[in-house]
């Protein structure tokens, strides 16, 4: 393929702005992206507000990829101080190489702003006002915190399902009762995830648990257990949802991606915000121009030779006109998301009620809306304007059009407020300052009917020679940041070379034990 081909992506998150990356460091000159948001790094960039800064949904920088770690590293070296420990545990490894020289100083302390910090990992289940933690583990302390009645009827109910297996396992009910039981799975499993989904665990495939949690278990938590006693297992060498530690850009995760942003321009790539990408052309298997709406209403054709795209697939191929069949359009047509919204409320510190220590929490207090909270104070101090205060982030789940969505943001406001303070971590109604942030299509749905056909959609899709699928949206594939990137470094060595694999991107999200568990 000639050097100077237009390469165009569709979208400036972590997929879209890494491989635009690598191709321009391996040479290639024409390499456009078009972002339809005013700023970059999709649902990985940084909200400010009022000095404040918001990471939605949180992103941990820890990888089992050396690639990525030290691809991160490169734009955004890791601080060190004499109070911190540098090497991260993960794996059953340790990192010890991890702090170099920044490229434009030589200092590499906090104080320095384009660096990341080591932060400790905490994340707890809140639960009857009661903290346990995340993911459960079988200690004293949470058997203590549930009572010996339900520790006993947890453990026969999950002797039973090891006894009676639910085969084959098809949906996401059946792949939590198989590993926790049916008792344990109703009381922390069930709820939670039915409130995230907006939809019955029945209906959810049990793709989305292989996604995401395939070997967490009680089994696998009873043996690690067994091990640690017997002193044959260090704790590094567990599942990674339990590092207690990671990596963190200092001023939130949109820094690394807007480092990476000036990079790409710096080496003669063009990124254009506020760009939405409305009609696709397709000829004889092949894209062949784009349509784009800047945000002034001014339209633009653009021809292609390689189109990349991280846009949600519903949207590609309605983009498509009727270049694909009736029977493709309608399967994504019907795919299904879910989204969320994520409330930001600044209190005094002195108006939380409990030692809050954790990244974020997982809520299953019964009767409130909120999933999960955020602390970003513990994210980063560099979060956080004045010290003195707390600043937290609440996340509703939601669809877009249902009522969440479509409450006004003060009553957003209010009804955060109030369940904050309904659930006993705050004690007042009154903040100092708030705002409301809707996250559309953050996760692909896993279930529906669309969902059971994805298949032939994809199928169609690949049949397209210059056109690669990457990313989360882009693949409608639940993954990780890091996730996206190797997707798009495997797209890039394809293009590249000219040799061209696209089951090889696809592989990288199927059976891979990823960031909620490894294995021993």
């Amino acid at each position: 393929m000639a050097q100077d081909e237009k390469i165009i992506v569709i979208g400036a998150g972590p997929a879209g702005l890494t491989l635009a990356y690598e191709l321009l460091k391996a040479g290639r000159k024409n390499v456009t992206v078009y972002e339809c948001d005013k700023q970059v790094g999709g649902i990985s960039k940084t909200i400010k507000h009022h000095g404040n800064r918001i990471d939605i949904g949180g992103h941990r920088f820890f990888s089992k990829s050396d690639w990525v770690m030290s691809w991160w590293e490169s734009f955004l070296p890791i601080a060190a101080t004499n109070e911190q420990n540098v090497t991260l545990h993960y794996q059953g490894k340790e990192r010890e190489h991890l702090v170099r020289p920044h490229p434009q100083s030589q200092t590499q302390s906090p104080e320095s702003d384009d660096v990341m910090l080591v932060r400790s990992r905490l994340s707890r289940i809140y639960y009857n006002k009661t903290f346990f933690d995340y993911p459960l583990k079988l200690t004293p302390t949470n058997l203590a915190k549930l009572g010996w009645r339900k520790t006993i009827v947890f453990g026969l109910s999950y002797l039973w399902t090891r006894l009676h297996k639910i085969t084959p396992e098809l949906t996401l009910e059946d792949f939590f009762i198989n590993r926790f039981g049916r008792k344990l799975y109703q009381q922390f499993f069930k709820d939670y995830t039915e409130k995230v989904w907006g939809v019955p665990c029945s209906s959810i495939s049990a793709d989305w648990g292989a996604q995401r949690v395939k070997s967490l278990s009680i089994s696998s938590a009873i043996l690690h257990a067994g091990k640690k006693a017997l002193g044959l297992q260090k704790d590094t060498s567990v599942q990674t949802s339990l590092i207690e530690q990671f990596i963190y850009p200092k001023y939130g995760p949109g820094q690394m991606w807007e480092t990476v942003a000036r990079h790409i321009t710096d080496m003669g790539g063009t990124i254009l915000l506020n760009h939405h990408v409305n009609e696709i052309t397709f000829e004889n298997n092949r894209a062949v121009s784009i349509t784009v709406t800047d945000q002034n209403g001014g339209q633009e054709r653009q021809k292609c030779d390689v189109l990349v795209s991280t846009m949600p697939i519903k949207e590609l191929v309605a983009a498509s006109g009727n270049y694909f069949s009736s029977t493709v359009k309608q399967i994504a047509q019907d795919l299904q998301y879910r989204d969320f919204i994520t409330v930001g409320l600044l209190y005094k510190s002195s108006d939380i009620t409990r030692q809050l220590e954790d990244n974020w929490i997982y809520i299953q207090e019964p009767g409130v809306n909120v999933g999960r909270v955020q602390i970003f104070n513990n994210w980063s101090p560099y979060l956080v304007a004045n010290p003195e205060t707390t600043w937290l982030g609440l996340e509703f789940f939601c669809s877009e059009g249902n009522e969440l969505w479509t409450l006004s943001e003060l009553d957003m406001i209010k009804l955060a407020c109030f369940e904050m303070q309904k659930i006993g971590l705050v004690s007042t109604l009154n903040t100092l300052d708030s705002v409301v942030v809707h996250v559309p299509k953050a996760y692909p749905g896993y279930f529906g009917e669309s969902y059971k056909r994805f298949s032939t959609l994809r199928n169609a899709l690949d049949t397209v020679e210059n056109l690669y699928l990457i990313g989360r949206n882009g693949m409608h594939c639940y993954n990780n940041q890091d996730h996206s990137m190797l997707t798009a470094k495997e797209a890039a060595d394809q293009i590249l070379s000219g040799q061209q694999d696209k089951n090889k991107i696809w592989e990288i999200n199927i059976d891979d034990e990823y960031h909620e568990e490894k294995s021993n």
